[in-house]
């Protein structure tokens, strides 16, 4: 439940744009209540969730260090926001970052299970729409034309959850206006990186699974298009039916074959290495996760620009060959829908 709200207004330093602090909150109705929740809320709906970081140690974080601030004494919301809104004007190096309102919001968790979880929000709205506002005239109506802040999407959010404080606590994060600048908000001001969690470790997984079997194992080894989507299909329905991954279970499943299994781990072992992370072998899989990495697991056989086959099941369902005419797949099927 949001319970406190203070906005400020934050210029580009470098276009020599202001930085205006607001010296108290922004008093809630009920009604204005509600609405805001819901826009400042309403565009969070990943479940991949990021933490703090520093180069250093956490508490040089500053906004890490102002969250824990307020979670620790809300009677420093106000000077901490201030803060938090110095920060973002400080740190902006680029020209094309436009200014906006920096909204800092407080919300009471709910109890559950004996356990209530606060959270503080920091959202900024840049982008400006034009709209119409219509009113009585006399005996007809007039109007006006002016420019505000739409309701429909949130340029730029983060919440950062009272939990797993230790590690820089859980954090939602969404960017959906990086004006020509991808660090600015997650990089340069929040300073977040993915979470170490079961999200996490189902995405890379698939990932690495995906591009070893669309551009490394093809180098490898003798295989068709057929085949590569026979692989895909297998693995997406083996995170689809289990709940929890096991690396020993799914290649000897999906990759079956003892080569591959081996070439398989070394190009995970590589792929850890290049990006820096380290994927876990046994995991609890996240639905979530699946469900978005499978809008990419599409196994399609493409056929110059005349024909795609999809394939969905069966791999014996489909004969390879070529004669006279060319080459050929040759598909098997019980009936026609």
């Amino acid at each position: 439940m949001l319970s406190k709200l203070i906005i400020h207004k934050v210029g580009n330093k470098i276009n020599q744009e202001a930085l205006i602090l607001s010296q108290a909150e922004y008093p809630l109705s009920e009604e204005m209540t509600e609405m805001l929740q819901d826009f400042f809320l309403k565009g969070f709906k990943s479940e991949e969730q990021f933490q703090f970081y520093s180069d250093t140690y956490l508490v040089n974080n500053p906004v890490f260090s102002s969250a824990s601030e307020i979670f620790e004494d809300r009677s420093k919301f106000i000077s901490e926001s201030e803060n938090i809104a110095q920060h973002l004007y400080d740190i902006t190096e680029n020209p094309r970052v436009q200014a906006g309102e920096l909204f800092i919001a407080y919300f009471e968790g709910e109890e559950i299970n004996g356990e209530k979880i606060d959270s503080i929000g920091i959202f900024k709205t840049e982008n400006k729409s034009t709209f119409l506002k219509i009113f009585p005239e006399g005996d007809a109506f007039d109007i006006e034309k002016d420019y505000g802040i739409g309701l429909a999407k949130l340029d730029k959010g983060c919440i950062i959850y009272n939990s797993f404080k230790e590690s820089g606590y859980a954090v939602s994060v969404i960017d959906n206006n990086k004006n020509g600048d991808q660090y600015y908000w997650f990089e340069d001001f929040l300073k977040v990186q993915q979470r170490d969690n079961e999200y996490f470790h189902t995405r890379e997984t698939l990932s690495v699974y995906k591009e070893y079997i669309t551009k490394q194992l093809p180098q490898e080894f003798e295989i068709s298009k057929a085949d590569q989507a026979d692989f895909l299909n297998k693995s997406i329905n083996f995170f689809k039916e289990k709940e929890k991954f096991d690396y020993e279970e799914f290649t000897k499943e999906v990759l079956q074959d003892e080569h591959v299994i081996e070439s398989f781990g070394n190009f995970k072992s590589d792929y850890e290495q290049e990006m820096q992370v380290s994927i876990s072998e046994d995991f609890d899989i996240s639905e979530a996760a699946v469900k978005k990495q499978s809008r990419g697991f599409k196994s399609v056989i493409k056929l110059d620009k005349n024909f795609h086959i999809y394939v969905h099941g069966d791999r014996k369902m489909i004969e390879q060959g070529s004669d006279e005419k060319g080459k050929y797949y040759r598909l098997y099927f019980d009936e026609e829908q």
